[in-house]
């Protein structure tokens, strides 16, 4: 079995990987603001899972996991609750939807 060697140049910076001090370059305020970031969190609306949220600069970024939640995918929001109510908006207008009871429909009924 051969093995590889590789000698890299010495440098005084620190390495993120290994080094467990923050970069001098970083606020504090910076560091506050992650220190409070929401944890990623698994958005559930009933039994579906609709997608997970994960914290993104001043608030979290929803990925969905279904395809109904497709059209949320990537939306940033400001937090883990404005993304569920997007989530469970999105479901209640399906729900309208294919009921038959959504805005479209009663103007529909009104016109017949």
């Amino acid at each position: 079995m051969h093995s590889l060697e590789v000698a890299l140049a010495p440098t005084d910076r620190p390495d993120p990987f290994t080094d467990a001090r923050t970069p001098k370059d970083v606020a504090l305020a910076d560091r506050a603001a992650a220190d409070r970031a929401e944890p990623p969190r698994v958005i559930e609306i009933g039994e579906v899972t609709a997608g997970i949220v994960v914290p993104e600069g001043r608030g979290v970024r929803f990925f969905s996991s279904s395809r109904d939640f497709d059209g949320l995918d990537g939306t940033v929001f400001r937090n883990t609750e404005q993304a569920a109510r997007a989530a469970r908006e999105r479901i209640a207008a399906r729900a309208r939807s294919a009921t038959g009871h959504g805005p479209v429909a009663e103007i529909r009924r009104r016109r017949a």
